[in-house]
């Protein structure tokens, strides 16, 4: 049952990132979260885990990428 529900949960929150990204809706996923509470907790806990993890990544990926852009420009300045 716990892989199911990962697989669903993982698959769930990527879809719905994708709508996020489409919409402009960055609080579609408490929306999704909420309906699936009412019918099952372990969904809603495993898709809000994934989500979250995702939205962590993606923060810590914008940063990466202003950091290497900002050193790239320093090198260049430099040269």
């Amino acid at each position: 049952m716990a892989g199911t529900i990962e697989t669903l949960a993982a698959k769930l929150a990527e879809d719905t990132l994708k709508a996020m990204d489409a919409t402009g809706d960055e609080r579609l996923y408490m929306e999704i979260g909420t309906q699936l509470a009412a019918s099952s907790q372990s969904l809603e806990e495993a898709f809000l885990t994934e989500v979250r993890v995702r939205l962590a990544e993606r923060g810590a990926r914008r940063v990466l990428m202003r950091r290497v852009a900002e050193l790239k420009a320093k090198a260049q300045d430099s040269a």
